[in-house]
């Protein structure tokens, strides 16, 4: 079954694109039409891509792996926050920071150091500062928490980024190529489709966020859900093998035992053998 429909995508307005004079030019695959000086999406070749690229991130959900959503523009801040965070991935909806990805280490430097001032607030270290120095502190871990605190829990690079207006955020689209991270993206008719996983949808209107983000995260659900099935099964698999260690043993306590019969018929023979001998001794002597 489809994640979405035609109908759906249509009344949220995902087929609207910009205006013809304001087109990409590597966007005219998934041009429909051009109508009032507006470009139209291709929404059945929409649905398509929605459908790979859910298949994909459910995928990496359910191989345990982060997925990165960055979503700077207004109108997607708070759609992409609240989503994401039913699924608990890192996201990105405050500011991009140069080199979030290509020098990850740093940022994960910062997320220490906020962990380090929450430390110092609950084990007495800020009563031995002056007013003037805890007040620097708090607004410097304040600020670090809009920008990272989302992506506290992130402690390696993300096995995927989902950006939703990745004209806007091209700088995280040059990081992610540089290091060869997958990108999904929502791609509208000013865009540049060039990246793993484009959705060509509108990227402007808030139900059209929510819709493509939802059945992102849908989809991350489910993979989650399917690894979570898959471990509560791991120690019923796993009750087998005490009882084939068991069996196992017990083979070869058969095998000793048996062994040690043989032996024991073994020296049974000897001693009849010498038994035979000594009397052939006697009877040589008394002759």
């Amino acid at each position: 079954m489809s994640r979405t429909n035609f109908n759906d995508l249509l009344e949220a307005g995902v087929h609207f694109g910009h205006l013809k004079r304001k087109w990409n030019p590597a966007m005219a695959p998934y041009i429909f039409m051009e109508k009032n000086g507006i470009h139209i999406i291709d929404l059945h070749k929409t649905v398509a891509k929605i459908e790979e690229a859910a298949n994909a991130l459910k995928q990496i959900a359910k191989s345990g792996r982060k997925i990165l959503f960055v979503a700077t523009k207004k109108q997607a801040k708070s759609i992409v926050e609240e989503k994401v965070l039913a699924v608990n991935m890192p996201y990105i909806v405050e500011r991009w920071s140069g080199g979030m990805l290509t020098n990850f280490p740093t940022i994960r430097k910062a997320v220490k150091k906020m962990s380090t001032i929450d430390k110092m607030e609950t084990d007495g270290t800020f009563d031995n500062l002056s007013k003037r120095e805890r007040l620097q502190v708090s607004r410097q871990r304040a600020k670090m928490e809009k920008v990272l605190g989302s992506i506290a829990d992130l402690t390696r690079l993300p096995a995927a980024l989902f950006i939703v207006d990745v004209s806007k955020e091209h700088i995280a689209v040059k990081e992610a190529k540089r290091l060869n991270i997958p990108i999904f993206g929502m791609v509208d008719t000013n865009s540049n489709p060039n990246i793993d996983f484009p959705i060509p949808a509108n990227d402007d209107a808030t139900k059209s966020i929510s819709m493509i983000v939802g059945a992102m995260c849908d989809a991350i659900a489910e993979g989650l859900g399917e690894r979570k099935l898959e471990k509560d099964k791991e120690p019923e698999a796993g009750g087998d093998k005490p009882v084939k260690t068991v069996k196992k043993h017990a083979r070869k306590l058969v095998e000793a035992e048996a062994e040690e019969e043989e032996e024991v018929v073994e020296d049974d023979e000897d001693d009849a053998d010498v038994e035979e001998d000594e009397d052939e001794v006697e009877g040589t002597v008394e002759d």
